[in-house]
């Protein structure tokens, strides 16, 4: 085909951008074919903004009008999986949002189902895989660069928002309507960067706040020990009361060190020799100058290099290369069966949390969603908002 028609379900604030993506001809190989919003003033929005494209109340309708080829899952989480399989169904490609789904069990009935479908393409919208700034990060540490890690840190709380945010609607922040708070809604591009980058940890003990600093039922604090099952350990720390936040990603090993700053800038530091090797053969001398903070040039360089982000340059990356892959077979950056990854490692941040121990990975699927499903009910009987 000669452009994919992209039918957008969900006319909020990111469906909003991709319809305008789309209609101001941004996406190589990709048209506006139609959108779906269960609004009716979304409705009236669509026919004043793109009065060509047809509108459906009823996403099934939508793909069943023969005026797509692929659709985007502009939705709440719990929807993804199920809208993602019935577009596989009819043989229509699909492109869901972050995160996959809410719980692994639901994203590995998705997964299966896609693979039974070879020939579609299934793809996850992990915008910050086309990030320049992190697709260096990982080729340095695939290239072993720094060699093999020792521990990872990675604190990002640049998630600031106000109480007025989560009162906007009802859905917002609740079990039953979103499955969680930070973990799922704000920060899983971290959470799929930091397993995609570093790979995934072993086990997870976390200490996750629910309702800390507003009034919600999910968590807006988290602090997670990582342990990858070979020494090497991490720390991951993400919240949504932070208004000054702070965004820093390290990586040590054994040869070296990345710090990435804001999401702008990494700093490498390359050992000329490992650690190890330093640590057996280098004379007490030499030990003291470098407690004396002399001599550093002679152990290891020191790159630095800053990244540029354009807003929404990542989000049309990823719809440029679901399209070519559609029409050229290009490969997937973020194929859609990575998804479950990172919400593995949110729900078993929860899980530990909940049991109040450290949880080990894959979880439980069955225990999670029990565990998951009391949260929904208790909120059903006690709502907070």
């Amino acid at each position: 085909m000669a452009n994919v028609r992209l039918g957008i379900i969900g006319l909020g604030a990111q469906g909003g951008a991709y319809a305008g993506f789309l209609a101001d001809g941004k996406v190589k190989n990709m048209v506006l074919g139609a959108i779906c919003d269960n609004d009716p003033a979304k409705k009236e929005l669509a026919a004043e903004k793109y009065p060509e494209v047809p509108f459906y109340d009823n996403y099934i309708d939508m793909l069943e009008s023969g005026k797509v080829d692929a659709i985007v899952t502009c939705v709440p989480h719990y929807l993804h999986p199920e809208m993602g399989i019935e577009a596989l169904k009819r043989d229509i490609h699909a492109l869901v949002e972050k995160p996959a789904g809410v719980y692994t069990k639901q994203v590995r009935e998705l997964n299966e189902f896609a693979a039974t479908k070879p020939e579609l393409t299934f793809g996850i919208m992990f915008n910050q895989r086309t990030n320049p700034l992190y697709q260096k990060v990982k080729e340095i540490i695939d290239n072993g660069e720094i060699g093999q890690i020792r521990r990872t840190n990675w604190i990002i709380t640049t998630w600031w928002r106000p109480q007025g945010y989560y009162d906007q609607s009802a859905w917002r922040a609740t079990w039953g309507g979103e499955g969680g708070g930070v973990l799922v809604n704000q920060a899983p591009h971290q959470i799929d960067l930091l397993q995609w980058i570093c790979g995934m940890p072993k086990k997870v003990y976390s200490n996750v706040k629910y309702g800390y600093q507003r009034n919600i039922a999910v968590e807006d604090e988290v602090t997670t020990i990582l342990d990858y099952g070979n020494g090497a350990t991490g720390v991951f720390i993400t919240c949504t009361h932070d208004i000054m936040g702070t965004d820093r990603f390290e990586i040590l090993g054994d040869k070296g060190k990345i710090v990435v700053d804001d999401s702008k800038k990494i700093t490498v530091k390359r050992l000329k020799k490992s650690e190890s090797e330093m640590s057996a053969t280098m004379s007490w001398a030499d030990v003291t100058k470098i407690f004396m903070g002399q001599g550093l040039s002679e152990i290891y360089t020191e790159e630095v290099i800053e990244f540029e982000s354009v807003w929404g340059g990542q989000h049309i990356a990823v719809m440029e290369n679901f399209a070519a892959n559609i029409v050229e077979g290009t490969p997937l950056l973020a194929p859609g069966s990575d998804g479950i990854n990172g919400v593995a490692l949110a729900n078993a941040i929860h899980l530990s949390s909940w049991l109040g121990k450290e949880v080990e990975l894959p979880i439980d699927e069955e225990l999670y969603f029990a565990e998951l499903s009391k949260k929904v009910e208790e909120e059903k009987e006690n709502p907070i908002k």
